[in-house]
């Protein structure tokens, strides 16, 4: 079997279009929830707020790759690029003939499609009664695989390309289904991934099923609040992120800078509830990704929980943490900071463990003030750590009850 080295990574997300600028906000306290006016005019709809990502710059692309993406599909080839110029491999680089070449896979993925294309196309087709407004592009942005298909087609991989598409657990699984892939010897290098983009759709169903944050929309800043006993729902935002993965040898004869090692992963069903999480089953993931890293709960110096400010998703995750059976592991979430980027969400936590383990610092959760009894048990983490970190677990659990973790190793140690 082969070790699995991480490369390269990048990141667009409501608090900063570079790791570095989203590491100092994390740092700072700063949050990415802001109020969006044009959804207050959406009859019915209670939610206000959101987190957007701004001031990127889609023309980085080229214009005729660019006719086929939708804003998620941008803001994911973007980041994949910054991620390959971190490693070494971007296109004007001389390790770029790695990436367009059989060697190289993508795995990344979306919640859907475009939100944005798939409007325009209803409203064309109720105003006109016809497809005459159609443009030809369209079904490339909204198919489901639309962002791992345009960052192939753009970098020229030809490798395999993978599309999971599972809500919140996307980018955890492409990132595990990467791992597998070169700790089985089929590719060398996988460029592992998600992103979502904000449509007041996504947040519309959240206010439907009473999961969305609305006692907050006059103050933005103060939710999500997970973990704590005012939480009131989750906050959606967009935002992408992107992973290099490589065989470890392969990394080092190149000289590349190894930013960290994934030594396992495991992703299951709750096989239960298909909006009801289940502690059994985010106990069962987590464990068999240790089971998977050949390492005991004793030796994992930070937990990055899912916690997106949910009632019952709070409650169920706190007590799987519990079951593990280890309550001094320190334990924090980052989406007080950037709300939920669904499909985006695990690629983007991954990046803050990886940044924590290089700055030997635990971020705290943001807007966790007071602790509810129900996610007590665990080591709650309310102010920022100074200290060194080995193994990390980052877990997402998403609708259907799936569940992916990972554990990742600090090369630096």
């Amino acid at each position: 079997m082969k070790r699995v080295a991480i490369t390269g990574m990048g990141i667009i997300s409501p608090i900063g279009n570079q790791v570095d600028t989203a590491w100092d906000s994390l740092v700072d306290n700063r949050s990415g929830i802001e109020n969006i006016p044009a959804w207050e005019k959406i009859k019915d709809l209670k939610v206000s707020i959101a987190g957007q990502c701004r001031d990127y710059d889609p023309k980085r692309i080229n214009r005729k790759d660019r006719r086929t993406m939708g804003p998620m599909a941008v803001m994911a080839t973007l980041t994949a690029l910054d991620a390959l110029n971190q490693a070494g491999l971007g296109p004007e680089q001389p390790g770029f003939d790695l990436i367009s070449s059989k060697h190289t896979g993508v795995a990344m993925g979306s919640t859907t499609g475009s939100g944005k294309t798939l409007e325009t196309m209803f409203n064309d087709f109720l105003e006109t009664g016809g497809i005459g407004r159609l443009e030809g592009t369209a079904f490339m942005k909204i198919m489901n695989h639309s962002v791992a298909a345009n960052v192939a087609a753009t970098l020229g991989t030809r490798g395999r390309v993978i599309s999971p598409c599972c809500a919140c657990a996307t980018s955890t699984q492409a990132i595990g289904e990467g791992y597998e892939i070169i700790k089985n010897g089929h590719q060398k290098v996988m460029i592992c991934g998600g992103a979502d983009e904000l449509h007041p759709s996504t947040a519309a169903i959240f206010n439907i099923l009473n999961a969305a944050s609305k006692n907050y929309c006059q103050e933005p800043f103060a939710t999500p609040k997970p973990f704590d006993v005012d939480r009131d729902g989750l906050v959606v935002s967009e935002g992408a992120g992107t992973l290099i993965l490589e065989e470890f040898n392969h990394a080092q004869e190149r000289g590349a800078t190894i930013l960290g090692e994934i030594i396992g992963y495991n992703t299951c069903c709750d096989g239960s509830h298909m909006t009801t999480p289940q502690a059994s089953g985010m106990v069962q993931c987590m464990e068999g990704a240790l089971e998977n890293a050949n390492c005991q709960p004793a030796q994992i110096d930070y937990i990055n929980a899912h916690a997106t400010g949910t009632r019952l998703g709070d409650v169920a995750e706190a007590q799987a943490i519990a079951m593990l059976g280890n309550h001094k592991i320190p334990v924090s979430a980052t989406k007080g900071y950037t709300g939920h980027t669904l499909a985006a969400s695990g690629v983007m936590e991954s990046i803050f463990c990886l940044q924590m383990m290089a700055k030997s610092v635990i971020i705290p959760t943001r807007n966790l003030d007071r602790i509810d009894p129900d996610c007590a048990g665990i080591c709650h983490v309310q102010k920022i750590i100074e200290k060194p970190l080995n193994l990390v677990m980052t877990s997402n659990f998403a609708f259907g009850g799936i569940n992916a973790t990972l554990i990742l190793k600090n090369h630096q140690n």
